[in-house]
């Protein structure tokens, strides 16, 4: 078993339900492949897992091969991808909490 809990994650993905060869598309259908994505509850351990483990091929969290590699590159002293990822979302989440929290007294 690979170390990230591939397999918890993994069976929550919506592209479980897509047939594979939608996911390792060349050209126009990468864009199709990708919007399977668009509000997939992991997509964040998705990417991060492709991101971690250099995979080569298919669509992950939202991401192309060519988008991944780019990113790869752009950022080249990430070690954990996961830990990134997963950091950026929580700050994320509080943002928004917050956000909302200011947006309730403002109209309370």
């Amino acid at each position: 078993m690979i170390g990230d809990d591939q397999e918890a994650w993994s069976a929550r993905a919506v592209c479980r339900r897509a047939d594979p060869d939608e996911l390792f598309v060349q050209g126009a259908a990468q864009n199709s492949a990708k919007a399977l994505c668009t509000g997939c509850p992991v997509r964040t351990e998705c990417l991060a897992h492709a991101l971690d483990h250099r995979i080569e091929h298919g669509i992950w969290g939202g991401m192309t091969e060519r988008e991944r590699r780019a990113l790869l590159r752009r950022r080249p002293l990430v070690t954990s991808w996961r830990r990134l990822l997963e950091a950026a979302r929580s700050e994320h989440e509080r943002a928004v909490a917050v956000g909302e929290g200011q947006a309730w007294h403002a109209t309370g």
